[in-house]
């Protein structure tokens, strides 16, 4: 039992049954230096309210990631108190509970990417608008730095839309070395074969019925529709277009993720001489500024 639930007993105790604080304390079976405490920590009040107005603003962040964008804003605060904060405000997310309880198999003929622009995932994800005409949106991520370069959303998307997507992406960015893709028939086609040998990438396919072998782009599919899909209503396609570039804009540039020490993808992504992720310590006390991501 918590300590100021026990004290609230003993005032009950006492004003009930007319008795003194020893008599209610032993009770309650509360110690009366607990009871005659009285915390000397400075008032709260504009912690709890920054910590409920960036879990409103991010539905889907837990305590730890408002824990490392309240050190970036510069409070001095430790993830201890974020959490009992946030568990008093009632904050906790959901948990969700996995649909299949196998272990899953991976493949281990694959070695950790190295730099960025090594190796890019890529897939597609399904939605709607508010009409109900469905679109497909083409989601990419560097395995490295996990930078997402491109999220296009078509109403249709056939291998030669695919390959012009692409080619304006790695125009601006870059080309990978290597590509990794599940089976689907976009990605098969001539047309994404033909500009890969062009550029010199390899298209690393995944195995039939394994998710697991494209596990970096899974794993992004499943925050950007957490994120995104499901935060919005898309009235039309520009709409949507407009909606998914300024979450991929938050998530490169803003949104701490765990995987590379809660650090935003683009600082690693340009991170000049960088050939492995930051050190998790260090990172977690990190404080990305404008500079560095702008």
């Amino acid at each position: 039992m918590r300590p100021g639930r026990k004290r609230q007993l003993v005032d009950e105790a006492r004003t009930e049954w007319k008795v003194s604080i020893r008599r209610a304390c032993e009770v309650v079976g509360a110690v009366r230096s607990t009871y005659h405490y009285r915390s000397v920590r400075p008032d709260q009040a504009s912690l709890r309210k920054r910590i409920r107005e960036i879990a409103e603003a991010r539905v889907r962040f837990g305590y730890r990631r408002i824990y490392v964008l309240l050190c970036r804003e510069g409070w001095r605060v430790n993830e201890k108190r974020i959490y009992r904060l946030y568990r008093e405000e009632r904050l906790q997310l959901r948990k969700k509970t996995p649909r299949r309880r196998v272990k899953a198999a991976l493949r281990d003929d694959r070695a950790p990417p190295s730099h960025a622009n090594e190796v890019w995932s890529m897939d597609f994800v399904h939605d709607q608008l508010a009409t109900g005409r469905k679109m497909r949106v083409l989601t990419v991520v560097d395995a490295f730095s996990r930078y997402s370069p491109v999220l296009d959303a078509r109403f249709a998307y056939r291998g030669e839309d695919v390959v012009r997507t692409l080619d304006q992406t790695c125009r601006r960015t870059g080309y990978p070395k290597r590509i990794r893709v599940d089976q689907g028939s976009e990605f098969i086609s001539r047309d994404l074969d033909l500009w890969a040998y062009q550029h010199d990438i390899t298209l690393d396919f995944s195995r039939p019925g394994k998710p697991t072998d494209n596990a970096f782009i899974e794993s992004f599919n499943g925050k950007f529709r957490a994120e995104c899909l499901n935060a919005h209503w898309f009235l039309g396609l520009e709409d949507a277009r407009e909606k998914l570039e300024a979450w991929r804009r938050d998530y490169n540039e803003l949104r701490p993720h765990s995987a590379i020490g809660n650090i935003p993808p683009i600082m690693l992504a340009n991170s000049a001489g960088e050939t492995s992720p930051p050190d998790l310590g260090k990172a977690e006390n990190s404080r990305p500024t404008w500079s560095d991501v702008g």
